[in-house]
């Protein structure tokens, strides 16, 4: 009986390989989207979304102000729409996690999450929301550096005036839903505030896991979110015994490249805030 040819490769030898690429394919494809966290170092500051670093050659038409306006509107001051197009910039090293376009007031919209240690040594976390764009470009759960161009000011196809909407948020959980959540400063902070008191922090090359799944889809229900093995995720707000300003850990935690999951299992779920107005 003849044999198979000596140059000819196993059957088996040939299975595995093609299997490995339809690994490695699902690898690249699928998983990251899947992911329930992404890991990513921790922010060294935060600039302004516009006119980098110091939003020059804008200025806010509309301020923060709790029960009210959520966010501060930037425009150029060219005045008009003459800053269509205008780029706009992370204001700090985070995750992507939301980019679409989902009409009604929003149209195109970007929410970035930013990992960092506070002046007193803690780390927490807060989600920048940019508003309104005429262009995104960046995907879901890319991670982006402070100053990156993430996208271009716009005007919801021309509902408003060219501006950019934008929103620095405590509460993770926001996401596009803010109607369902307290407006004030137990989930939002004053943008412009917040940003002058961390133009510069300490960090380093460890990397951090971001939760990427804490909030659910536009107009609907926090209990909607699935995780990876369908089971709900269960992520709460973190709170901090002294601001409520957000997620956080003591410096020795944050040794713990695992602090993130044992923080998560400490804490039961949260809930909505009732909301107590205070100064920042």
């Amino acid at each position: 009986m003849m044999g198979r040819p000596t140059n000819q490769p196993h059957p088996l030898a040939f299975c595995a390989s093609w299997l490995l690429v339809v690994s490695l394919l699902l690898i690249c494809t699928g998983f990251s989207q899947a992911a329930d966290v992404i890991r990513c170092q921790l922010a060294d500051g935060f600039d302004f979304p516009v006119g980098k670093p110091d939003a020059y050659g804008y200025y806010k038409s509309r301020g923060f102000y709790p029960h009210g306006h959520m966010g501060e509107d930037w425009n150029g001051r060219g005045g008009g729409n003459s800053d269509l197009g205008a780029p706009i910039y992370s204001i700090g090293r985070g995750v992507v996690v939301f980019s679409e376009n989902i009409g009604t007031g929003w149209g195109n919209c970007i929410i970035v999450r930013h990992a960092f240690r506070d002046a007193d040594g803690k780390i927490s976390m807060i989600d920048s929301q940019y508003g309104h764009l005429n262009v995104r470009q960046v995907k879901l759960h890319q991670i982006v550096e402070k100053g990156q161009q993430i996208g271009t000011m716009g005007s919801n196809n021309g509902m408003y005036l060219v501006h950019l909407h934008f929103e620095i948020r405590k509460n993770l959980k926001i996401g596009m839903n803010r109607s369902q959540f307290a407006q004030d400063y137990s989930n939002y902070h004053s943008p412009t505030t917040f940003i002058n008191a961390h133009r510069t922090l300490n960090t380093s090359f460890r990397k951090y896991e971001i939760p990427v799944k804490t909030f659910a889809a536009y107009g609907k229900s926090l209990s909607s979110i699935q995780t990876t093995n369908g089971s709900g995720l269960n992520i709460p707000v973190f709170e901090r015994s002294d601001d409520n300003s957000g997620p956080s850990a003591s410096p020795s935690e944050a040794g713990d490249g695992d602090f993130w999951s044992r923080l998560k299992n400490k804490i039961t779920g949260g809930s909505v805030t009732n909301g107590v107005t205070k100064p920042e």
